[in-house]
């Protein structure tokens, strides 16, 4: 089992490290589902930490229906990942109409190229989340789809995630998020089929 601890300070991701994560999701501002986060915080993480970090590529709260300025700000936020040495990149794109922003998200897919991409909970939005995967899963460069499910927890949102799994196939991870606690991953993982689990307290509390 992978444990991706959801962190958005050095001194954060290193307790995560501590206490057992095998993957660190750096951002900014999880009070809004996190933004990027800085390069000096970027580059101290990816140099200070044994385990991959993945870096959040998202230029402001709220929606993500983004302009052609905050997809530039994304390139550049793709940019400093890559100078920092982070193992992947983590973004969402949808269009006005709840669909996956396909054409956008094949260019920074490829932008972020030899980086792996996680298409991060942008997909809960959908109102099919497996049609998402679907889609997901033409775009080269996007290895793990971030989900709980289109629900507010991955215990909510099991037997859509089943079903991601299922359309997934071996192409495309799917990393399970959705108020995963130490106390309730391996539970979640067993309900779910998912290897690969994704926290804000994923290793206990770390703030």
């Amino acid at each position: 089992m992978i444990k991706e601890a959801c962190v958005e300070s050095f001194e954060e991701a290193k307790l995560a490290e501590e206490r057992g994560a095998n993957r660190i999701e750096l951002c900014s501002d999880l009070a809004n589902d996190g933004l990027t986060p800085s390069f000096a915080l970027m580059q101290k993480a990816c140099s200070g930490l044994q385990i991959p970090v993945m870096v959040m590529a998202r230029p402001r709260a709220g929606n993500f229906v983004h302009t052609e300025d905050e997809i530039e700000k994304m390139k550049i936020a793709i940019d400093q990942a890559k100078e920092a040495g982070a193992a992947g990149v983590v973004f969402g794109l949808l269009t006005p109409d709840n669909k996956i922003d396909e054409k956008n998200t094949r260019i920074l897919a490829e932008y972020a190229q030899p980086l792996p991409v996680t298409f991060h909970k942008a997909i809960d939005e959908l109102e099919d989340p497996v049609e998402g995967v679907r889609v997901l899963k033409t775009i080269p460069g996007i290895k793990r789809i971030l989900t709980s499910g289109g629900k507010a927890t991955a215990v909510e949102g099991q037997e859509m995630i089943r079903k991601m799994i299922k359309e997934a196939e071996d192409q495309i991870i799917i990393l399970v998020a959705g108020k995963v606690l130490d106390s309730n991953v391996e539970e979640i993982s067993r309900i779910t089929g998912a290897d690969e689990l994704h926290g804000r307290r994923i290793v206990g509390q770390l703030v």
